[in-house]
């Protein structure tokens, strides 16, 4: 098994003779050091890039996420065939610039994705960490909770359910500056799709726990009633009576996950707006 692929301005100045061997000893600003993955940020020829190298899991974690229900991710195609996924949808995300994989033994396959590193942006995380206290323009409130939603209902609708759907994993493109914002055309790239999957149909129990991870990670954040009600209406696509009413049941189940996920981060129950 070997797959590999560099843009140009990647393959240009590697080296010819082992391309893959080069990408799997990057060096640069580590995000994130796991014995089996590495998250970086590197610099080729002035331009940045973000890479994710997979060094073999161990049959001791297949067999961990088999025995508990989970697929294993094993190399970095997880997350390749999803950016693919996402860029069909018409949905921003990140830019593949270089993806290999190598081995037919999954506890010991290589792999690595390189994407072009996603420069004047902000997490929504960061971005709306002050609103309770300093409450944002209603229009840019209105038009993040739109852009929000219709991303997830089309995620949904496609077949694909992320895993760990929380607002940091949204980045707001900044490079209008903060004042010249068009609300009627934000970009909001979504990242971090290693553990996605992606079928004919996502099961209902799934989008509960990407709905209700979503929830849980807005709850500080001040949003009100109308905001949640705003969110369901145009997630749904119903008018929010026809909501409320065939999918009760559904909402009391993605609100009872945020509420688990919050009072197991801390130790507390949250305020819910709704």
């Amino acid at each position: 098994m070997k797959h590999f692929y560099l843009n140009d301005h990647l393959s240009q100045s590697w080296p010819q003779n082992d391309p893959f061997g080069h990408a799997m000893k990057l060096e640069g600003e580590l995000f994130r050091d796991m014995p089996s993955r590495r998250t970086l940020r590197f610099i080729n020829n002035e331009k940045p890039y973000f890479a994710k190298i997979h060094t073999g899991v161990g049959w001791g974690e297949i067999v961990k996420n088999y025995l508990t229900g989970r697929q294993p991710i094993v190399d970095a195609s997880t997350e390749w065939k999803a950016i693919q996924h996402l860029t069909a949808l018409s949905i921003d995300t990140m830019t593949i610039a270089g993806y290999g994989v190598r081995g037919t033994n999954p506890a010991r396959r290589q792999s690595f994705l390189i994407t072009e590193s996603l420069e004047n942006t902000e997490s929504l995380e960061d971005f709306c960490k002050d609103w309770q206290k300093a409450p944002p323009d209603f229009r840019l409130k209105s038009a993040l909770i739109k852009k929000v939603a219709l991303v997830s209902r089309s995620l949904h609708q496609s077949g694909l359910n992320h895993r760990d759907y929380y607002i940091c994993h949204f980045l707001l493109d900044l490079k209008p500056g903060r004042e010249n914002l068009d609300y009627a055309n934000l970009r909001l790239h979504l990242i971090d799709l290693h553990r996605s999957q992606i079928r004919s149909k996502v099961p209902a129990r799934w989008i509960i726990k990407d709905l209700g991870s979503l929830y849980f990670s807005a709850l500080d954040i001040g949003l009100t009633g109308r905001d949640i009600l705003r969110f369901i209406r145009l997630y749904s696509g119903q008018t929010l009576k026809q909501s409320l009413i065939d999918n009760r049941a559904f909402w009391k189940k993605v609100e009872s996950r945020a509420v688990t996920l919050y009072q197991k981060m801390h130790n507390r129950p949250p305020h819910l707006p709704l």
